[in-house]
């Protein structure tokens, strides 16, 4: 019988505690044929419970070799690449069980399906965030129907087009303006985005000479991989289950940008003229280290080095202390919490924002031009 080579077995061991999410999947399968008290489970397990693990397992400052081969990430890689189809038998497994189970109401099927959709939201839409990323068709491929069952493909155009490209910029919608709630920012980052991605599409196959109605434009695939997603739910469940599924999808895309309006707020790049900023460094994201909540999300958190180095795998993220990149107090679970109150918020907040204004751009000492948006070099 074949062992399993030292090296190959240490690699495993560090990339167990990312599996960790793999746990939600049997607490999905229990709060369904349990209902009752259960359906808070998931929400509460999601983030709260990784909360509490971060307040005992506090911070990883440790940092990769950025330049780990490929080919020593499998373990990594694996779990992003099985999540599609876990995902898939998740969601629709559950809306075909609770529509037809009799020990569930009404509220009962609808708190599991928001409950659902924390785990899409948090997992599955974070995992299409790491997949979109990177070069093998495949992978983009799974990011893509990962998107299919939220109802956000278009997420995929307009991160890697429009919000990588101008991040702390007037040009990214995603950018939370200083003092701008996370109420207003949620319906305008949703309108805005939509047709931010569209454009930039629009504008791409422009510049090949060809019109946006082009079969190689991605959001026919976005189209019909949608409504494939919405047939199934209502093949599967009626009008209630297309209800449900949708419920699902909601969920999800308010935890997406949750975390958007967490991770960029308040930062600004120098507008150099011409349609020109300063390259993108770790001081335009916010960072944090918390340990538990980075296995949960995979290293999102080290936020600042995956828009200084996007292609960088999630286990090869590095952490960027404060002398290089602003931090946020707590993990994504506390921020994100504290974002849905605007008075918590800016109270937490815009002191970390001025700080790092006074730190970063200490020659600009009229920030209200610049409230929401990029800044241009002082005259």
């Amino acid at each position: 019988m074949s062992m399993i080579p030292p090296s190959k077995v240490a690699k495993l061991t560090s990339a167990l505690p990312f599996w960790l999410s793999l746990l939600l999947v049997p607490l999905v399968f229990y709060s369904v044929t349990t209902g009752g008290w259960s359906v808070l489970l998931l929400p509460i397990s999601t983030w709260y419970l990784f909360t509490i693990i971060d307040l005992f397992a506090g911070l990883n400052e440790n940092n990769a070799d950025p330049q780990t081969p490929d080919d020593q990430l499998f373990w990594y890689k694996l779990i992003t690449a099985v999540w599609a189809p876990i995902q898939f038998v998740m969601i629709f497994g559950t809306l075909y069980y609770v529509t037809r189970a009799d020990h569930l109401s009404g509220w009962e099927q609808y708190f599991l399906m928001i409950g659902v959709g924390v785990v899409t939201g948090t997992i599955g839409i974070n995992y299409s965030h790491e997949l979109m990323h990177q070069k093998p068709k495949i992978e983009r491929r799974m990011g893509d129907a990962l998107l299919g069952m939220v109802l956000y493909s278009h997420f995929r155009s307009e991160h890697l087009l429009v919000h990588h490209r101008y991040v702390g910029t007037r040009r990214d919608p995603v950018t939370a303006r200083y003092n701008e709630s996370f109420w207003r920012f949620f319906p305008r980052v949703v309108r805005q985005c939509y047709h931010s991605a569209f454009a930039a599409e629009k504008a791409m196959l422009a510049r090949k000479g060809l019109p946006w109605h082009d079969r190689s434009n991605p959001f026919w695939t976005y189209w019909l991989m949608q409504a494939s997603f919405l047939l199934l739910a209502l093949l599967i469940g009626d009008v209630w289950g297309l209800f449900l599924f949708t419920v699902q999808a909601f969920t999800a895309i308010f935890q997406l940008e949750l975390v958007n309006y967490v991770e960029h707020y308040g930062l600004t790049r120098k507008h150099l003229g011409d349609g020109k900023y300063e390259h993108v460094m770790p001081r335009h994201s916010w960072n944090t280290a918390q340990r538990a909540s980075n296995w949960l999300l995979i290293n999102l958190q080290r936020h600042s080095d995956h828009h200084y180095k996007p292609d960088r795998r999630f286990p090869l993220l590095q952490n960027h202390d404060a002398a290089d990149a602003p931090q946020l107090p707590y993990g994504y679970p506390v921020m994100t919490l504290a974002a849905l109150s605007p008075t918590i918020w800016r109270r937490a907040m815009n002191p970390r924002v001025r700080k790092w204004r006074a730190m970063y751009y200490p020659e600009i000492t009229d920030w209200l031009p610049y409230k929401d948006g990029s800044l241009p070099l002082p005259k």
